[in-house]
């Protein structure tokens, strides 16, 4: 039985339906979605926990401490919630770009 893990990204355009992926390599299983909204991460979470049994669910920087519990609610305390944070320097890079694509500066 291989591992499951989902990673879910915010994005303006995001859909789920759309923009998903899967790799498996046998031992391990990795969904990728891109979502829109927390409603919609949230969805994605109970879905592939209920239908594929994920076991640990990661997250991007986007979401906040507020979004992560409410996945870590929603999922019922049975799946790993874990969340991808930069350092410093590597906010730096990454800030102008997203301001510019996510927000249109």
């Amino acid at each position: 039985m291989a591992f499951k893990a989902l990673f879910i990204a915010h994005a303006p355009d995001g859909d789920g339906e759309k923009y998903r992926t899967c790799i498996d390599t046998g031992k391990y299983k990795l969904y990728t979605y891109v979502v829109r909204s927390q409603p919609e991460a949230i969805a994605v979470c109970r879905d592939l926990h209920e239908k594929e049994g994920i076991d640990s669910v990661l997250l991007c920087p986007g979401f906040t401490h507020k979004d992560v519990a409410e996945i870590f609610a929603a999922l019922g305390e049975k799946v790993a919630v874990c969340v991808s944070r930069g350092d410093g320097p590597s906010g730096a890079i990454t800030a102008p770009v997203l301001q510019r694509e996510f927000f249109g500066a």
